[in-house]
């Protein structure tokens, strides 16, 4: 992720909407937003009332989210860090949005973030978020793609053009660079790795119930709808067990 232009690249989409009227469909108010990137998705979640605590390791990401003018801004609170920054027992809900589960590489990663949230999460607390299906093989449509995005610079009104370079697979990983450059002059001014984990919905199933999660709803590309071997996007929402007391 690219702080300085991400939030050009990504604007609001049905994948937006669909996170927002899940988190309303749940009921809902005190949420983290693990790998929260530049805030651009936190803000509205705010906007609909929520309280957030809102995670990510990239330092210039979270400078970029603090920037950000809302109206109940003190209903988030900006954190540099990871799923160990979460607190015990605390959330309604832990959400990750824009395919972040795909950037834990290893198992043992994945299965620690898993634990990490099922202990912050209150009983009967929610987790959510997306991943890509490998069986849809969307890198192939992104390697077609030969055009620039184009972005602008916020600071001095540079026009900017993103270049995305795709090195592929190995030990199913998937590589590929971004760079961005000025656009008359084509000099780079920032180049990024980006490597994500394709894992297949039978080892995200797994993991939840390893982790200890109860219920697990699994949605297809933005509908409430069963995902089928077509779906191109796996919308995971896992719920921890309620306490029961003792009679």
């Amino acid at each position: 992720m690219i702080p300085l232009v991400y939030d050009q690249v990504n604007r609001w989409g049905k994948d937006d909407a669909f996170f927002i009227a899940l988190l309303k469909k749940t009921g809902v108010k005190n949420i983290a937003d693990l790998g929260c990137g530049t805030g651009r998705l936190t803000t509205h979640f705010a906007k609909e009332g929520l309280h957030i605590t809102a995670i990510d390791p990239h330092e210039a990401a979270i400078a970029t989210a603090k920037r950000k003018k809302i109206s109940n801004c003190g209903k988030i609170t900006w954190i540099i860090g990871d799923s160990s920054k979460l607190h015990a027992n605390s959330y309604d809900a832990v959400i990750m949005t824009a395919n972040v589960a795909q950037v834990f590489l290893t198992n043992d990663s994945w299965q620690q973030v898993i634990a990490d949230v099922y202990h912050a999460l209150k009983p009967g607390g929610h987790f959510i978020f997306d991943t890509r299906n490998p069986q849809a093989k969307i890198w192939e449509q992104w390697e077609k793609d030969v055009t620039p995005d184009e972005a602008v610079n916020q600071e001095n009104g540079d026009p900017l053009e993103i270049w995305t370079s795709y090195e592929g697979f190995q030990n199913q990983i998937y590589t590929f660079y971004e760079t961005v450059k000025l656009a008359q002059s084509g000099k780079v001014i920032m180049k990024e790795k980006i490597q994500l984990k394709f894992r297949t919905y039978e080892e995200i199933h797994s993991s939840l119930r390893k982790a200890g999660f109860s219920q697990i709803h699994v949605y297809g590309d933005w509908e409430f709808q069963e995902p089928t071997a077509e779906t191109k996007s796996f919308i995971f929402h896992a719920e921890k067990r309620k306490t029961h007391h003792a009679q």
